[in-house]
């Protein structure tokens, strides 16, 4: 038995060291993807606004978002889209990436539930951004980002979260993170928005994520209206989730499984608008103990087009980054 240790033991040695050099560049050479939430509709904008081309040569924002995505070392991009517009959606968005990133497509429907449930008859309504992002359990096998398509969230979004996710070891669970902007920077001047106004420890980690529907500027400060329609100020720099998330892929896991108590809960399948956040999810991770948020900063200021009369700026706002050198006169 010794002779045949001491024969084993330059072989044990070898794959030892194998694995040490493949788990080094696993996590050297590991790129991040970008998960992007494209199934919605604008109902305050009034239209696709995913596909509404708002650059110098027709970019959408999601194509800005693309690009700084590249830029920032993510490896692959997955758009969750409804399955009806996807011959369009292939025509005007992913031919344009060919040669830049790879892709793939997911399709958010309300009938894609886990076994033994069905869709409620004379549903309409998508079951939210966290069911969203359960289309994608079978594509994403690495860190990702996930994000709104229809933000603008600047260079260094995807920056910082790239840094984290690429930091994270091979076999990482349960350490997402997320960006907060900062209140102040991610107002409309056109109406109020809705954001997840967050709470964090003193290790910067994410306690609560609150949804605030009406939040606007009242006498030039922050301001959100409370369930009493009492209108409640905040400070400038609080932090708000986005929906710019970075998880691993465990979170599909936790994902699916409370889906299924989401699902069991009758009143979430009488009500026809019942719908499954992120931070539904999260709030739920983090207050079984389960996982850690990890609360990234940002100085970059948010637009979008939340209502139409918001468009114009933004058209404007990326002609001046676009001057500015900031982004190519063509991104694709």
């Amino acid at each position: 038995m010794q002779k045949i240790s001491i024969c084993l033991a330059p072989f044990l040695i070898y794959f030892t060291t194998f694995a040490h050099i493949y788990q080094f560049l696993h996590i050297f050479y590991m790129k991040p993807t970008l998960l992007l939430l494209a199934a919605g509709m604008g109902s305050r904008y009034g239209g696709l606004k995913q596909l509404d081309g708002l650059g110098p040569n027709g970019e959408t924002i999601m194509d800005y978002s693309i690009y700084d995505a590249i830029k920032a070392g993510f490896g692959k991009v997955v758009f969750v889209i409804r399955k009806d517009f996807e011959q369009e959606f292939r025509h005007k968005v992913l031919a344009k990436y060919d040669g830049h990133i790879p892709t793939a497509l997911c399709f958010q429907s309300i009938d894609a539930l886990p076994e033994g449930f069905s869709c409620p008859v004379g549903r309409e309504k998508p079951w939210g951004t966290n069911h969203a992002i359960l289309m994608a359990k079978d594509v994403i096998h690495e860190p990702f980002l996930a994000i709104n398509c229809d933000d603008f969230y600047s260079r260094d979004t995807f920056a910082v979260m790239a840094k984290y996710l690429t930091s994270l070891p091979a076999d990482s669970t349960n350490r997402y993170a997320m960006v907060g902007f900062r209140i102040g920077n991610t107002l409309s001047e056109n109406g109020t928005v809705s954001r997840g106004v967050c709470s964090t420890d003193a290790s910067g980690n994410l306690t609560t994520v609150v949804e605030r529907t009406k939040i606007k500027r009242v006498s030039g400060a922050v301001a959100y209206e409370d369930d009493n329609g009492t209108w409640t100020t905040v400070d400038e720099n609080t932090p708000v989730s986005m929906n710019v998330w970075g998880f691993t892929p465990d979170y599909f896991v936790h994902s699916e499984a409370y889906f299924k108590e989401f699902l069991s809960d009758q009143r979430n399948m009488e009500n026809p608008k019942s719908e499954y956040f992120i931070p539904m999810m999260v709030n739920h991770l983090i207050n079984q103990g389960t996982a850690t948020v990890q609360v990234l900063d940002t100085t970059s200021k948010w637009f979008g087009v939340t209502y139409a009369e918001d468009r114009p700026e933004v058209v404007a706002r990326i002609r001046r980054l676009v001057d500015e050198g900031v982004y190519p006169e063509q991104l694709f």
